[in-house]
This record gives C-alpha cells, structure tokens and sequence, in this order.
C-alpha cells in the first residue's frame, strides 16, 4: 500500500510542476489560481511522501518520489508545454526510469 502512497504522492509532484509551468504564462487571477494548485500539490506530495517513508526507506522513497516527479515532468513538458524531444533527453529520461525501477526490484 505504502508503494501506491509513494507513486501518487509522485504523481502530485508533477501536477505541482505542472502547475507551475502554466503559471509563468498568465496574469492577475488566473496566476493565483495556478499558484493556489501548485501549493495544493506540494503539500498532498509532502504528505504522502511523508506518510509512506513511516514504512519503506527513506534511502529508496525519496529517489523514487524525486525519480517519478522528475519523469513525468519531462514528460508534461513535451506533451503540454511543447519542449523538444532530443535523442539525449529521452536517453537519460529511460535511464532514471531504469534506475528506479532497478531501486523498487532492490527493495
């Protein structure tokens, strides 16, 4: 269960980033709005995090939190803010997905 916490509480992550990015791009209420769901997300993603290292490791649920937030937020950015997919990006994207896959098989 805790597993399932760490993985949404990575999810958050990214909706906080992606909150963030979307708020760089308007003004007056709208910023708010956005600033108000990057603050909502990074508060849910803290709590999780927090609640699943009473039981897994902090050694492997913080890279796996840090791994999942970072990947997905590669992967808004090319979906949502039409960043460009390079050979290398998407290298060492599959290569941090590598490496947390290799920590949940590890633990």
């Amino acid at each position: 269960m805790n597993w399932i916490i760490l993985i949404v509480a990575g999810m958050c992550e990214v909706g906080f980033t992606y909150c963030l990015g979307r708020a760089k791009s308007v003004e007056g209420l709208e910023w708010w709005l956005w600033i108000g769901g990057f603050l909502l997300f990074s508060v849910i993603s803290m709590s999780l995090l927090a609640k699943a290292t009473q039981t897994l490791p902090i050694g492997i649920a913080y890279p796996v939190w840090t791994g999942i937030g970072a990947v997905g937020t590669v992967l808004a950015g090319i979906f949502f803010f039409h960043e460009p997919v390079t050979f290398w990006r998407m290298f060492f994207t599959f290569t941090l997905i590598a490496s947390i896959v290799g920590l949940k098989v590890l633990s």
